[in-house]
Formats: structure tokens, C-alpha cells, sequence
């Protein structure tokens, strides 16, 4: 495929280049055999405010690519066997093809498509393909404050971060400055992977301890304090809660949209041929 893409690009260059041919030669700043690499062609090739010798740099470049190309397509055409040269034109008719209705069908898709999602839809989703989510890591929903050692309003601090009333929270926001590092939001799923990262302490062989359902503590380093309250989790290969696969069924039932969007354009494509005579098979 990579070569195909190249050997396309090279004729879409080539062709591009040399429909040039019938301008006046005087214009030409390079030329291979009979192809013809105009000044027209190194239009808006060099970003403005590019220094002389920026632009010369990338002009010359342009150039030796473009010489290059010319030289290994004219080698090609040379040396590739007949067959092997139809079988390229084939693949490249076709990757053609392909490219162009891929084009046209997702911008029909766009226009045609409706984008809104009820949470109704998402919910029978999800209770239609639960055994499709399950979890390859636990989730979990905690919260937690990492500050220094020592902290004057300690005793404060702790209370508020254990009761966590709306008050609570608002008063822990404002001493949020004093903190080397918190999270607040508990009602949210992370992946564990998001906890081993944010609390270094905890790890695959600890986790045990420190990630479970319900339990608040405090964890001292050398310097520094973690207060924790777990919240929930969810351990690995249970179903994903729905509030965690959400965005994922979304995009789900957006994509079978599509599918199912792409097959109905298709199928009236081919009847509206049909019944114009545009199209048969011929028995």
C-alpha cells in the first residue's frame, strides 16, 4: 500500500507538473527530458517571512525533489514490466475510486446524519451489550488531599475532608493553596492506572489495602501527608458502570448511524439507477 500511495503520488505530481507543458519555455526554472517544472508551480511554497537563504534552501529542496521523482518515474516506466505496470494502473484506478466515494459519502453522511444521542438509547444500549463492557483494570471514585507536614489548620483540614459537606468542599477549595496536590470530584470513575499516577504510594501489590470500597486514611511520608476517602470501586472483568462507558456507547451508536446511514444511500443510489436505466446487468 505504501507503495502504491507513492507510485500515485508520483503521477498526480507528474501530471500536475507537466500540464504546464504548453506554457512558454522561458518560464521553466528546471526541466527532466520533456518535463517542464515551472515557476507557477513553487507558488505559495515558501512560508512568509522566510529569510532569503530559508528560501533558497527550500526552493532547492523542492526542486531536487521534484527532479528526483521525474527520474525514478521515467526509470520506472523503463524498466516495470507491462503487466506489472497494468496491474499498478488497476490499483491505482481503484484507490482512486475509493478515495473519491469515501469523499462523497462521508460528506453526505454529515449533512444527513443526526448527531443527537437521548441518554434512553444509551441506557438500552448498555443493558443490551453489559457483557461487551467489562473492565480490564478496577475503577474507582475517591477523593484526596496531598499537603505538607505540619500544616497549621491540619485538624481543620482533615474534618472538612472527611465530612465533605457542600460547605466543606467550598471551604477546602479556598485553602486549596496551601495543597501540593487534591482532587475533589468523587462521583467521577477513574482507572486505577489515574490513581497509581496521583498517589505514588499505591501500587498493583498494595492496592488491596489502599483502594477499597468505603475506607478513609492517612498515609505520611517523610514530609508529606495523603488524605484518602474511597468512595466506590469496581474491580477488573466486572461491567463498567454506565456512567464510565458512556462516551464510549456514544460513539457506538454514532458509528452504527452511520454504517446503517452509508448502507441506506447505497442501496437508493442504485435503485434510482435502476429505475433510470442507468444501470443493469445484462443476462
Amino acid at each position: 500500500m505504501k507503495l502504491l500511495k507513492s507510485y500515485l503520488f508520483m503521477i498526480v505530481f507528474l501530471v500536475a507538473c507537466s500540464k504546464s507543458s504548453q506554457k512558454n519555455n522561458s518560464e521553466a526554472i528546471a526541466r527532466v527530458n520533456d518535463n517542464y517544472l515551472y515557476r507557477s508551480d513553487l507558488e505559495n511554497l515558501v512560508p512568509p517571512g522566510s529569510s532569503k537563504k530559508d528560501s533558497i534552501a527550500i526552493v532547492k529542496d523542492f526542486i531536487t525533489r521534484w527532479a528526483i521523482q521525474q527520474l525514478l518515474m521515467n526509470k520506472a516506466e523503463k524498466n516495470i514490466s507491462k503487466s506489472k505496470q497494468q496491474e499498478l494502473d488497476e490499483l491505482i484506478s481503484q484507490y482512486k475510486n475509493d478515495l473519491y466515494t469515501k469523499s462523497y459519502l462521508e460528506e453526505l453522511v454529515m449533512t444527513k446524519i443526526d448527531t443527537v444521542i437521548s441518554n434512553e438509547e444509551i441506557e438500552k444500549y448498555y443493558n443490551e451489550h453489559k457483557n461487551n463492557f467489562k473492565t480490564t483494570e478496577p475503577l474507582v471514585k475517591l477523593r484526596y488531599i496531598n499537603l505538607i507536614k505540619g500544616n497549621v489548620k491540619f485538624a481543620t483540614i482533615n474534618s472538612k475532608f472527611l465530612n465533605f459537606s457542600k460547605k466543606d468542599k467550598l471551604d477546602l477549595q479556598k485553602l486549596a493553596i496551601q495543597f501540593k496536590n487534591y482532587a475533589f470530584n468523587d462521583s467521577i470513575w477513574v482507572d486505577i492506572n489515574q490513581v497509581y499516577e496521583k498517589l505514588p504510594f499505591i501500587n498493583q501489590e498494595n492496592k488491596d489495602k489502599f483502594v477499597s470500597a468505603g475506607i478513609a486514611y492517612q498515609y505520611t511520608d517523610s514530609n508529606l501527608v495523603w488524605m484518602v476517602k474511597v468512595k466506590d470501586v469496581v474491580e477488573k472483568n466486572n461491567v463498567a458502570p454506565l456512567q464510565y462507558i458512556q462516551p464510549t456507547i456514544k460513539q457506538i451508536i454514532l458509528n452504527n448511524r452511520k454504517t446503517d446511514l452509508i448502507n441506506k444511500i447505497q442501496t437508493e443510489i442504485t435503485n434510482d439507477a435502476i429505475k433510470d436505466n442507468d444501470f443493469e446487468i445484462f443476462k
